[in-house]
């Protein structure tokens, strides 16, 4: 008889079963196989809460031969996932095939690599309960919000909408954002700097105030040009030279928050696509030579610790690659923020001489990209701190005070392998000649001093990588959903992307105003914090998860009965989104609706005026009936087809997605399904083998 070792992923556990070898039978149960029904609320509200648990009726089959393959093994071990989400599908598993919860069989796999699956399988233990009980509890929240909340919202605004317990404040960081730009006044301000020359080097020197150091602000265009003409025919001379040296430390390693902001920032990933490729790189990659071997530790963690053996190969490698002089004095530490859970490692390379470029043959182009991106940022993380010579120089004029200021990198450190990218843009870098006090300077002959126009911007509005940030240092959440909670005010149509920042809809500011009068807690930013640390405690075993939920549940079940009440016979109308687009029927500018086969353009005159047309967007090809232009349409489940925009005179329609090509044989458009591109004239037949793109297929981690 064999041993069975469950894990959550199968392309992770065929990686797993090379380095267990003989002896063992390795599965992948693919996530959770049990879960709260779909149907009803599935919580006993009079009865402590207690979960309607139900096995998943996808699951039938693998639920089957897990049962099977348990009964003919000696020993079940539940090797699911490193994290509450994890040991509570080995609890689920345990349910399920009737374990016994007081045996000792839960093993955790930080890494899978053959070291990490040694220690993980001889350190077993049992199904840790408080673990357990936090991620029952946090689904029972989620459950009762969402269940209890979301009919409301279709009662009183549309069907189809959706609440949830950290959705509705994400949104709400996002609303109250557009809310401050929209309020936002632009002010006038001037700025005055001088290009000045020492020794044939020119640097730039801004004004800052008065000579007795009193700062100076210029509101408008007269009050520029009245210290022009004060400084125009004076001397510019050195009044302070001070010189001094910075250290620059090295970000830390990542966390889950901060992959994903970074991944965002420098490779245009979203949360989603991120945790996608690093589940493969965790799970493990084919390398010619080696074999399947997992390239990242544990890919969903908030903690900053590093492995003592990982921090000496990492010492040794940059001893090796950069010199002695590129490690620090003494090792370094990071410090997690207050409330981390610290059950993983921070996210690093498995091992450290398998660089980027030695495995890029083996990788998709997005694999080795966040790869590079995850080994760089660990081995800087470890290196010496950057050294820069800085230079701060006062400079006088008419009693009125210039100041310049500039370093140079005495020692490069970190900076040499890599350099964390920023949302706000760093100083600029002026390179300052040396100089002495008394030196008198001259201006430079064209546009030496000059006067620029300047209003104050609003705030920005949010990406990815910054709103994450936001719900990262607010405590909302926990970084492994950030990616779910913003795919879905996406796809529920409460925002929109500009320009790759989000902007709410009418309807998410109407969902947004009315969770804010009527269920104020719930998008309440430190109430949402302090449940997440309630969770936390849960986990430590500090508090009952029952309890927790009816010390909620008693003001919430209040609340939304007070929000019925006030709200009986009342129902919100969502304002329609105007657009630039005129109706040629009547003049009026056309607003966006909603359809059975998604948005469209309306005119807002309706009834007197019935005009209507679809949005066309920039959908390349034509329509290979009658040439007019293709438009993009959903049907009702939101599943992509393009079709002809004379419709109903036109009735064709593909879920083929039109290209730019022409048919070589007919002229008209190519279609591109199917693995192949192909013309859709029946009297045409022309096709040819799409270009694929290298992918290698992962089993998604379900998450809630």
């Amino acid at each position: 008889m064999s041993k069975l070792v469950i894990l959550e992923s199968p392309s992770k556990a065929k990686t797993v079963q090379k380095y267990l070898g003989a002896g063992y039978e390795v599965v992948g149960c693919t996530g959770h196989v049990r879960d709260l029904p779909q149907s009803s609320l599935g919580i006993d509200i009079e009865h402590n809460f207690a979960p309607k648990y139900q096995n998943l009726a996808n699951k039938k089959e693998i639920i089957k031969k897990l049962k099977e393959a348990a009964e003919k093994s000696e020993f079940v071990y539940l090797a699911t996932d490193p994290d509450r989400e994890g040991e509570a599908i080995s609890w689920h598993l345990a349910h399920v095939l009737g374990l016994d919860l007081n045996q000792e069989n839960r093993v955790v796999f930080n890494e899978i690599t053959r070291s990490g699956v040694a220690t993980g399988m001889s350190n077993p233990r049992k199904v840790d309960i408080d673990l357990v009980d936090a991620q029952q509890a946090r689904r029972v929240l989620d459950r009762l919000v969402g269940y209890k909340i979301s009919p409301f919202l279709w009662k009183k605004v549309k069907r189809g909408l959706s609440a949830g317990r950290v959705q509705s404040v994400a949104l709400r960081l996002i609303v109250d954002r557009e809310k401050e730009i929209r309020a936002f006044v632009p002010e006038e301000y001037w700025t005055i700097s001088a290009k000045l020359l020492k020794d044939r080097k020119k640097f730039i020197a801004k004004f800052y105030g008065t000579a007795d150091g009193k700062k100076v602000e210029i509101p408008n265009e007269e009050t520029a040009t009245a210290i022009l003409d004060v400084v125009k025919d004076g001397q510019f001379v050195v009044a302070s030279v001070k010189n001094g040296t910075r250290t620059r430390q090295p970000a830390p390693p990542f966390n889950t928050s901060t992959m994903q902001q970074e991944a965002s920032r420098r490779l245009g990933y979203d949360g989603k696509r991120t945790m996608r490729i690093a589940q493969q790189l965790y799970e493990g990659v084919e390398i010619p030579g080696k074999g399947s071997i997992g390239l990242i530790t544990y890919m969903r963690t908030d903690s900053l610790r590093i492995s003592e053996e990982a921090r000496a190969a990492a010492a040794k490698f940059i001893s090796e690659r950069f010199g002695d002089n590129y490690l620090p004095s003494k090792p370094r530490y990071f410090k997690a923020k207050k409330g981390t859970q610290d059950a993983h490692e921070a996210i690093r390379p498995t091992s450290i001489d398998i660089t980027p470029e030695s495995v890029k043959s083996a990788l998709t182009a997005e694999q080795y990209k966040l790869y590079k991106l995850i080994w760089e940022r660990f081995i800087a993380s470890l290196m010496a701190a950057c050294l820069q010579d800085t230079v701060a120089v006062d400079i006088h004029n008419n009693g009125y005070l210039f100041k310049a200021s500039g370093y140079k990198v005495r020692f490069d450190g970190f900076t040499a392998l890599y350099v964390e990218a920023k949302d706000e843009e760093e100083e600029e870098n002026s390179a300052i000649p040396p100089m002495n006090v008394g030196d008198i300077l001259k201006a430079d002959s064209v546009n030496g001093v000059v006067s620029e126009q300047h209003f104050t911007q609003p705030p920005v509005r949010y990406n990815y990588a910054t709103l994450t940030k936001a719900l990262d240092e607010n405590g909302i959440g926990r970084p492994a959903t950030y990616a779910p909670i913003v795919s879905n005010i996406e796809q529920r149509d409460y925002v929109t992307k500009i320009s790759k920042a989000y902007a709410p809809t009418p309807l998410g500011e109407t969902v947004t105003e009315l969770m804010c009068e009527y269920f104020k807690r719930i998008v309440d930013i430190k109430f949402t914090a302090g449940m997440e640390e309630s969770l936390d405690k849960i986990g430590d075993g500090q508090l009952g998860w029952v309890e927790t939920i009816a010390e909620f549940y008693k003001d919430f079940d209040k609340t939304l009965k007070s929000a019925e009440e006030k709200m009986d016979g009342k129902r919100i109308k969502i304002p329609d989104e105007e657009t630039d687009v005129v109706c040629e029927l009547c003049g009026r500018k056309m607003v966006i609706k909603n359809g059975r086969f998604g948005k469209f353009l309306a005119c807002p005159g309706y009834p007197e005026c019935k005009n209507a047309k679809p949005i066309t967007g920039d959908i390349k090809g034509a329509c290979p009936i009658c040439s007019s232009k293709l438009v993009q349409r959903n049907t009702k489940k939101g599943k992509k087809f393009f079709g002809c925009s004379s419709y109903p005179n036109c009735k064709f329609m593909t879920w083929d997605e039109p290209t730019a090509e022409n048919c070589p044989t007919c002229g008209k458009t190519l279609f591109k399904g199917r693995g192949k591109v192909h013309c859709l004239d029946e009297n045409c037949g022309f096709e040819k083998a799409a270009t694929r793109k290298k992918t290698k297929k992962t089993d998604e981690q379900n998450e809630d």
